[in-house]
Formats: structure tokens, C-alpha cells, sequence
């Protein structure tokens, strides 16, 4: 597998656009398009909070019909989430403009919303912003790039990543297979299947039962991995479109070519949830939980998600206080049993580690190089439970100020 430069327009025969259409924002675009030269599989996840913006009920419903797809197009502003019949109009209405210019059906068109909740999008502005993404459509990088940055809300970076990893084609010749993606995501951000938008593209041929195994798989161990401040939102939508213009042998059924694209998506998913969290609103540092030894994976999943949730950690991580009891708090309320006087913890950033606890109590540690290891923009907390051999890693941020200040008058 090699890492290369890129996102959604990694793939073959994958372009992208951006334009304002001013649904929101002023002055930047806000408005994005991915397009397949050829229908696409598709597997997606989406939010399990009961209450569904308009465009994640139109996506699962196409997702689960078994259709395949050609384009997605996204808007940040404005969540259309709580918006009633309109709300539901408004999606029809995106999915009829986006198929009247890109000449296919309206089924074939996937919707993405970010934002505020409880506005209504202008159908007149987001329609022209269809309009205008249309004749814009490119495969450069550069496109991908602006059809990121288009979805952005609170984030600060754009987020992208994408892998290449070699499969036997048709005759049995060498073929490169490429997978690429963007994501955003700074708030309302918490490891609950999904937590954020994000959209992958492939040009691997692969079938769909075969794809939504492997996307469901990716998940469990990158974006529902990922806690920034607890909520989980109205819009988390994860799509992936697998086109086939690779030219490998198609993927039907699991052994070693499943095996190596499972390899290419989780390395790309687990990229951008990391990117996410580093990005997390008014994030000072990244914080990364590995809990190591423990009875089984989803001990080790609960403990992980337990500490990379837990608001006082964050905030002794802000704080660039080694409170080691707010970490051993965080795993003894996680509802997996343990022996507290068997737990050893750690913190880490670079080539800097400190021994905190150990044998139910603290270790004899330098309070000073605990404190330089949190002030670094990445901090690694391990805790090794002493049950086994599973591991698992969780990834978030601090809490700061800022979070507050930021959340405090999102919707002026």
C-alpha cells in the first residue's frame, strides 16, 4: 500500500467542484459536487440519533434500495435537519437540479447537509449552486481540495487522505487500485456510527454486498473511534462509491484482494477520523488513547472510548495537568470489569514518555516532564489493563475555552 497525495479525486474517474451559493455564508464557497464518470456501488453508515436530517433519510433510503449511484452534492450552512416537508422538498428538488444538468436520474444523486439545525436552505440559492457546480466539474487535485474546504463549518484544515495498493486484473495483469476521501467535522463530534460527513471514492471494482462489509468494518475502528465533545449529531453521513474503472478482478467475495482493500479503506478512514479529532473545535492537542492487554476487543474498545470521552480528561489534558485519576476514573465507570490495582498508565508525546501509575497508585514521576508531555500538540495516553492480549485506540481533543466561545453563538 502507498500513501499519495489527493482526496476524492484520487480515483479514476472521479471529479469534483465547488461554488457559493450563498445559502449561509458570504464570500466563500459553500456548495460541493462529486461526480462518477460510471454508476457506482454504494455502502454508507449513518447517524443513530433518532432525530435524522432530511438528506441522511434520502441517502439511506437509495443506499438501501441497491441502486448504484453517480453524484453527491453537499451544502455547509445550513443542516436541513428539523425542517419538516420542506426540508424534504428541498432535497427532491437539489437531487431533480443536480440530475437535469448532470444527465441522469434523481436517484442517482446522494445529499449531504451541514450546518444549523432548524433553518430552511433557499430553494432558489441552492438550486443555482447545482447549477454552477455542474460546468466546474474536475478531476484535478486541486478540485477535490476546494470541494473540501466547500464543506467545512467550524474545521480550521481541510481533511483528505488517499492510499493506491496493486491487484490482479481481468487476465491475471498487475492493476493499481486507488481509494481516497474527504471528511469534515470539528463539532458535535462522539463515536456513535458516524460522527461527521465524509465520502470516499474508489475505482475498485468490488460488489456491494462486499463493499458494505467492508465500510462496516472501517467504521468500528476509525470514525466510531473519535469523541470531541459528546454529542452525536442530526446529519452524520459516511458514503462510499466504488466505480470499478480500476480494471481489477471484482471483489465478491472475502480472501486475499477483499483482505488488501479493506487495508487501503481503513488506512484512509483511520486518517481522516484522526485529522477530525485533531481538528476538534478550539482544540489545543490531540489526544490519543491506546488501551493495551485487555480481556477482548470490545473491552478494550469500551475503555479507549471511556478516557478519549471523558470531559475532565480532556480538560487536564488542556490544563497540562497529568491528573492520572481522571484517566483511571474514566475506565473504572466505563462498565468493564478490571483490577484497579493492576492497571498501568502512561502519557507520551514524541520520544517523551512517563510512567504515571502503577499497582494502585502513582508512580514516582517527574511532575515537570509530565507537564512538557502535555503541552506538545499530540498526547498519547496508554493504559495497559493486564487481562489479555486485545487492543484498541480512540482519538479526540482537549477542552478549552475556545469550545465554549465557539458554541456559545454558532447560529450568529
Amino acid at each position: 500500500m502507498k500513501k499519495i497525495e489527493g482526496g476524492v479525486c484520487a480515483a479514476k474517474g472521479f471529479s469534483a467542484a465547488a461554488a457559493a451559493a450563498g445559502i449561509k455564508y458570504q464570500g466563500r464557497d459553500d456548495m460541493a459536487m462529486i461526480w462518477s464518470n460510471e454508476p457506482c456501488e454504494i455502502a454508507g453508515t449513518f447517524t443513530t440519533n433518532v432525530v435524522k436530517a432530511a438528506p441522511v433519510i434520502w441517502d439511506r433510503d437509495i443506499v438501501e434500495s441497491g441502486r448504484k449511484v453517480r453524484a453527491a452534492v453537499v451544502n455547509s450552512g445550513i443542516a436541513n435537519a428539523c425542517t419538516g416537508a420542506e426540508g424534504r422538498e428541498i432535497c427532491d428538488a437539489t437531487a431533480e437540479a443536480a440530475a437535469c444538468v448532470l444527465q441522469c436520474e434523481k436517484e442517482d444523486v446522494l445529499l449531504g447537509s451541514t450546518g444549523v439545525i432548524g433553518m430552511q436552505i433557499p430553494l432558489e440559492r441552492i438550486v443555482a449552486g447545482v447549477e454552477a457546480l455542474a460546468p466546474k466539474l474536475d478531476r484535478s487535485p486541486e478540485a477535490g481540495l476546494a470541494a473540501e474546504r466547500a464543506i467545512m463549518t467550524t474545521d480550521t484544515v481541510p481533511k483528505q487522505a488517499a492510499v493506491t495498493f496493486e491487484a490482479a486484473g481481468h487476465a491475471g495483469e498487475t492493476v493499481t487500485v486507488t481509494v481516497g476521501g474527504m471528511t469534515k467535522g470539528s463539532g458535535m463530534i462522539h463515536p456513535n456510527m458516524c460522527t461527521m460527513l465524509a465520502y470516499v471514492t474508489t475505482d475498485c471494482a468490488i460488489s456491494k454486498e462486499m463493499l458494505t462489509k467492508a465500510t462496516k468494518a472501517a467504521i468500528d475502528d476509525s470514525f466510531n473511534m473519535v469523541s470531541v465533545d459528546g454529542d452525536t449529531s442530526t446529519n452524520d453521513t459516511f458514503l462510499v462509491f466504488a466505480n470499478g474503472l480500476a480494471g481489477n478482478a471484482c471483489i465478491d467475495r472475502e480472501g486475499e484482494a477483499f483482505e488488501a482493500f479493506c487495508g487501503a479503506l481503513n488506512t484512509v478512514c483511520m486518517s481522516l477520523a484522526r485529522q477530525m479529532a485533531a481538528d476538534g473545535e478550539g482544540a489545543t492537542a490531540l489526544m490519543e488513547v491506546r488501551v493495551r492487554n485487555a480481556a477482548d476487543v470490545k473491552s478494550a474498545k469500551i475503555l479507549a472510548k471511556s478516557v478519549v470521552g471523558s470531559l475532565l480528561t480532556k480538560a487536564a489534558v488542556y490544563g497540562h495537568d497529568a491528573n492520572w485519576g481522571r484517566i483511571l476514573c474514566a475506565l473504572g465507570y466505563a462498565g468493564v470489569d478490571f483490577d484497579p490495582e493492576n492497571v498501568d498508565l502512561y502519557l507520551a508525546s514524541g520520544a517523551e514518555c512517563a510512567h504515571i501509575f502503577s499497582h494502585g497508585s502513582a508512580c514516582d514521576y517527574s511532575e515537570e516532564k509530565a507537564t512538557a508531555i502535555l503541552s506538545q500538540p499530540e498526547v498519547i495516553i496508554t493504559a495497559d489493563m493486564h487481562q489479555g492480549s486485545a487492543e484498541a485506540t480512540a482519538w479526540g481533543c482537549d477542552l478549552t475555552h475556545e469550545y465554549v466561545n465557539i458554541n456559545a453563538d454558532y447560529r450568529s
